[in-house]
């Protein structure tokens, strides 16, 4: 079951990709040269996109992030390294002058996929440094 698992190409991330791009925002995809490899780069923008799972990066207090019961200290670790990962790669693309958005997983699935585009849409036009987008919105 967990070979099946996919980092790239996952349904949130295809979800707001359309969405920007039939918006006419241009990107490219996994940059590998960026700390991290971003789900999706503006450079016009100079910002960076992370698309994170709920379950797979730690999402506190969201429905779809709990520990699993078996193997508790494996996952528990895992998620943890994960988390560590996330924020280095963040911190390190902020300290080179990009900025950086995360998208839930949990916001693709309870934002209409019009009402996400105009946020995300707004926070590239913007000039906010960092910020994470929720099923509560933008914080």
């Amino acid at each position: 079951m967990m070979a099946r698992v996919q980092s790239k190409d996952t349904k949130p991330e295809m979800v707001l990709r359309r969405g920007l791009h039939a918006a006419g925002f241009r990107f490219r995809l996994h940059a590998r040269d960026l700390p991290g490899s971003p789900d999706l780069v503006f450079s016009k923008y100079r910002s960076a996109i992370f698309v994170h799972g709920c379950f797979w990066h730690g999402h506190e207090g969201c429905a779809n992030f709990r520990i699993p019961t078996t193997r508790r200290e494996f996952w528990t670790e895992k998620i943890f390294r994960n988390r560590e990962r996330d924020l280095s790669a963040r911190e390190s693309l902020e300290r080179s002058g990009w900025r950086v958005l995360v998208v839930w997983e949990c916001a693709t699935r309870s934002i209409s996929v019009d009402c996400l585009v105009r946020t995300v849409a707004a926070w590239l036009q913007g000039i906010e440094a960092g910020a994470e987008l929720t099923s509560s919105g933008l914080s």
